[in-house]
């Protein structure tokens, strides 16, 4: 069974007769670790499926890449924005690890929405995506970078070591030194 179709089959009840016309939208491509998926200035032009890797989502501020967040396999992705709008993209989408990625051009997908469960299936992620962006910036009010560091640690501590220290200290908003010294803070209150 093709890997996105497992990934609906979580979401919403989808025909065998609904899937064969999304398996003839999708082209499958290989990213390498450290090849960019979209840069700053490009327009989106597809939805992707990750099947197989580790993205991350950043935008350059001052000259220093700033990361906004990571996709996990496996997951939806596009640049929504640039996507939507057909406008060039803020964000760069890279992979931090060798990636399996199909991808559906933006009017395959525009011609999918006709089929009732591809839409509900679209809607029920959107909301999804948007709960997890509403998350993610009520843990940057709230929190301080320990604290999201440690909830990191807690709740995935095999996703935490994937990441390189460099990105995931733009994430948590610090230097990698800071990161440093967390991780040495956490370790020695461990022992004791």
């Amino acid at each position: 069974m093709h890997p996105l179709y497992q990934f609906i089959q979580k979401y919403q009840s989808f025909s065998p007769t609904d899937w064969s016309k999304v398996e003839q939208c999708l082209v499958f491509e290989d990213i390498q670790k450290g090849e960019h998926i979209l840069k700053e200035g490009q327009i989106c032009r597809y939805i992707y499926f990750l099947e197989e890797g580790l993205l991350r989502y950043y935008y350059i501020k001052d000259g220093l890449e700033v990361t906004k967040y990571f996709t996990d396999a496996p997951y939806l992705f596009t640049a929504q924005r640039s996507y939507t709008n057909q406008i060039p993209s803020d964000d760069n989408i890279q992979a931090i690890e060798n990636c399996k990625v199909w991808k559906i051009t933006a009017s395959d997908a525009a011609q999918l929405w006709s089929i009732a469960s591809w839409s509900q299936f679209i809607r029920k992620l959107i909301n999804e995506v948007q709960y997890f962006t509403e998350e993610i910036n009520a843990d940057l009010q709230t929190e301080n970078a320990e604290d999201r560091y440690l909830r990191m640690l807690k709740e995935e501590p095999e996703f935490i070591q994937r990441i390189p220290q460099k990105y995931l200290a733009s994430y948590l908003g610090v230097a990698p030194q800071s990161l440093s010294r967390i991780r040495k803070k956490i370790f020695e209150k461990g022992r004791s």
